[in-house]
C-alpha cells in the first residue's frame, strides 16, 4: 500500500465541544499549506516539523461523515494529594484514506492503539497523550485521515481499580508533575501449571468429567497432578460423599455419577435397536457440561454405557428431539494431546459405525470467539453461539493450522500458516442454519432457541446443576499489547448492537478454526482470523471432522457456544452456559429439519 510521503502533509489538532465531564478533540491530516504563525494557530518546527495545533475550537472544515471505526479503553487518574481515583474513558474514532480497504482498516486500528498505550511509553499526561496520537499519524500511520479523540470521566472512587479475578494486574504510574498520576491497567494472562496448583476435589472432579466415560484410576491422577495417591484417595471418598462420583473397576478407578443415574444401563455391547428407533442424527460433544446441555434438549432419553478396561469405553444417549431420532456422545479426551484427539476420531468411528442409520452429524459445545475491537456488527461475545457456515466463494467450514517452520538460519517477519480444511458435500444444515438465524434477526419473538434456553436452565437446575448465564458485566475484553501484556478494553457498540437483545445469545456463521499453536497467541489468532475470515476457535476438532468425512457423512453442522476469547477451555464461568446456548440452537436445527420419506 503506496502512499506520497507523510512530511508532505500536516496533522492539524482542533479542540472540539466540551461538556462538565467530557472533552473532544479532532487531530486530522491535511496538505501541508499552514507555513506561518497565526492568531489561533501555533505551527511546530525543527523534530516537530508538520504538527499544527490549532487554539480556536471552530473547526477549519464542516464534515458529517461519520466514523468508520472506534475503539474505547478506561484509564484511573489519580490525585495525589486526595488519593482519589477518577476512571476516565477515553475512545478513539477513526476515519481511513480511500486506498485502505474495509478489511485492512481494524487491523490497522488496532496496530495504532497498541502504539499508542504500550506500557512502557504510555503518556504521562493529556498533552503527551494528544501528541503521541499526532505523531504516530504522521510518522508511522499516513493512511489515517482523521482520529477524534473523547475523553469523558465516569466517577470517582476513594478505592483504586479492582484487581481481575484469576489474573495478574500491572499497574503501570505515569506522574504528572506533582498534581496526578496515570494507572493503565494492565492484566497479563497466566496459564499456570499442574506444578502451581495445590490439588483439591474440585480438580479432581473436572478430571473425572472430562475422561468420562473413561474412569480415571488414583494412580493417573496422582501422577497428573503430581500428588501424593493418599491426598488424592481422601479427596475422592468427600466426592464420592457427596454423590458425585463412584468406584468402577475392583474400586481403583473413578467415575462420574451422572444424572438420572438408575436410568443409566451398563452393557458389554450395545443392544440390537428396531428400525423404527435407529438414530438419524449424531451429536458428538467433548466435555461434561456440553453432554449435560445436549440431554436437557431430548426426550425420552435412555443412556447405554459400555465400560471397558482396555481401550475406549462409550457412552450413547438416545433419544427424541423434534420428530427426530438421535443419539449424542461424549468422546472420551483426556488431555490435549494429538494422541487423545486421534483417540476422539476413533470414537466417533465407533459411534457412526454402530448406529449405521445415522445421516448427519452436529459437533455440539464451547469455542472462543473471535473480538472485534471495533466493529459491533462483527463482534463475537461470551455467549453467543457460532454455526460453521462459509464464507461465499470459499466452502470451508472448519480449519486446523499450524504455523510453517522457519528454516535454520531465516528469519519470518509475517507468519506463514499450513492448514487443512473441510466443507461437506452439501448444505443442508447450514442453510436451515443460516434461515434460523435470520428469521430471530427479523423478529425475535421467532429465536425459539431463546425459549429452549429458559426450559434447559429451568430442567438442569432440578437436578442440581446451575446453568444460568452468567452476569455480562463478567464478559471482559483485552487487547494484546505484545508478549504477556495486554489491556481491558470496551466492547465495541453501534447504533443497531448488531440486533443484540439483553441476556441473550447473538448468532454468527462463519468458519470455525484450530490448532494450539495459533489459538493460544494472542497476536497469531487475530492475525489468522482476520486472513481467513475466522469467527471462533475450539480445542481441535480435526480428528473427529476427518473421521466424519471418512465416514461419508455429507451433512454436519459445527456449533459452538462461546465461552472465552480462545478456544473455549479457559473461563469455566460461562462454559456451562455456553453449552446449552449451543444445544438450544441445535435444538432448533433439528426441529427445523423435514423428515425423510423412510420415516
Amino acid at each position: 500500500m503506496q502512499e506520497n510521503n507523510p512530511q508532505q502533509d500536516q496533522i492539524i489538532m482542533t479542540p472540539g465541544k466540551r461538556t462538565a465531564n467530557s472533552t473532544t478533540i479532532m487531530v486530522e491530516r491535511r496538505p501541508m499549506v499552514i507555513k506561518e504563525q497565526q492568531e489561533n494557530l501555533h505551527v511546530a518546527g525543527g523534530a516537530h516539523k508538520g504538527i499544527v495545533i490549532n487554539k480556536s475550537s471552530v473547526a477549519m472544515e464542516d464534515d458529517t461523515t461519520p466514523a468508520q471505526l472506534s475503539l474505547e479503553f478506561c484509564v484511573y487518574l489519580v490525585n495525589a494529594a486526595t488519593n482519589m481515583h477518577t476512571k476516565e474513558s477515553r475512545q478513539l474514532r477513526f476515519w481511513f484514506k480511500e486506498v485502505v480497504s474495509e478489511w485492512e482498516q481494524p487491523k490497522v486500528a488496532q496496530e495504532f492503539f497498541k502504539k499508542l498505550v504500550a506500557p512502557f511509553e504510555f503518556p504521562r499526561d493529556y498533552v503527551g497523550f494528544i501528541k503521541k496520537i499526532m505523531k504516530l499519524m504522521q510518522q508511522d500511520y499516513p493512511t489515517l485521515r482523521k482520529i477524534e479523540v473523547e475523553l469523558k470521566q465516569l466517577g470517582q472512587s476513594s478505592q483504586p481499580p479492582p484487581d481481575t479475578a484469576k489474573r495478574g494486574t500491572i499497574l503501570l504510574s505515569v506522574g504528572i508533575k506533582g498534581k496526578s498520576s496515570v494507572e493503565v491497567k494492565g492484566i497479563m494472562d497466566q496459564d499456570v501449571s499442574l506444578t502451581e496448583i495445590e490439588v483439591t476435589s474440585t480438580r479432581l472432579l473436572e478430571m473425572i468429567e472430562s475422561a468420562y466415560p473413561n474412569p480415571l484410576s488414583v494412580s493417573e491422577m496422582a501422577r497428573q497432578t503430581q500428588s501424593e495417591k493418599q491426598k488424592v484417595s481422601s479427596l475422592l471418598s468427600e466426592l464420592q460423599a457427596s454423590g458425585l462420583v463412584k468406584t468402577v473397576n475392583g474400586n481403583e478407578s473413578f467415575t462420574r455419577v451422572v444424572q438420572n443415574e438408575n436410568k443409566v444401563k451398563v452393557v458389554k455391547q450395545m443392544p440390537k435397536i428396531v428400525q423404527a428407533k435407529q438414530p438419524t442424527i449424531a451429536i458428538i460433544t467433548a466435555q461434561y457440561c456440553e453432554k449435560l446441555a445436549v440431554d436437557a434438549m431430548m426426550d425420552d432419553q435412555e443412556t447405554f454405557v459400555r465400560y471397558t478396561t482396555v481401550g475406549e469405553s462409550n457412552i450413547y444417549t438416545l433419544g427424541n428431539i423434534g420428530q427426530h431420532r438421535v443419539v449424542c456422545t461424549k468422546l472420551p479426551t483426556v488431555g490435549h494431546t494429538r494422541e487423545a484427539l486421534i483417540a476422539s476420531g476413533s470414537t466417533t468411528t465407533r459411534l457412526l459405525g454402530t448406529f449405521q442409520a445415522v445421516e448427519f452429524v452436529i459437533l455440539v459445545g464451547v469455542g472462543g470467539g473471535v473480538p472485534h475491537y471495533t466493529d459491533c456488527t462483527r463482534h463475537v461475545r461470551l455467549g453467543d453461539v457460532v454455526v460453521s457456515s462459509p464464507i461465499p466463494p470459499k466452502k470451508d467450514i472448519y480449519t486446523y493450522c499450524e504455523l510453517e517452520p522457519v528454516k535454520e538460519g531465516q528469519t519470518q517477519t509475517n507468519p506463514v500458516y499450513e492448514t487443512k480444511s473441510w466443507a461437506p458435500p452439501t448444505f443442508l444444515l447450514q442453510e436451515i442454519s443460516a434461515r434460523l438465524k435470520a428469521q430471530g434477526d427479523d423478529d425475535p419473538t421467532q429465536a425459539v432457541w431463546d425459549k429452549y434456553i429458559t426450559e434447559g436452565i429451568s430442567k438442569l437446575s432440578k437436578d442440581g446443576v446451575n446453568f444460568a448465564r452468567p452476569p455480562d458485566d463478567t464478559d471482559k475484553l483485552y487487547m494484546s499489547l505484545g508478549g504477556s501484556d495486554v489491556i481491558e478494553v470496551t466492547h465495541p457498540t453501534g447504533s443497531s448492537e448488531n440486533g443484540r437483545q439483553p441476556g441473550k445469545p447473538v448468532i454468527h456463521l462463519g468458519p470455525i478454526a484450530a490448532g494450539r499453536q495459533v489459538s493460544k497467541d494472542d497476536q497469531l489468532r487475530q492475525d489468522f482470523a482476520a486472513r481467513f475470515g475466522i469467527l471462533a476457535f475450539d480445542m481441535e476438532y480435526d480428528a473427529v471432522i476427518e473421521s466424519v468425512y471418512g465416514n461419508r457423512k455429507d451433512s454436519y453442522l459445527i456449533v459452538r457456544g462461546i465461552a472465552d476469547y480462545k478456544d473455549g477451555s479457559r473461563k469455566k464461568d460461562w462454559q456451562p452456559y455456553a453449552s446449552l446456548a449451543a444445544a438450544a440452537f441445535t435444538k432448533a436445527v433439528v426441529c427445523a429439519m423435514n423428515l425423510s420419506n423412510d420415516d
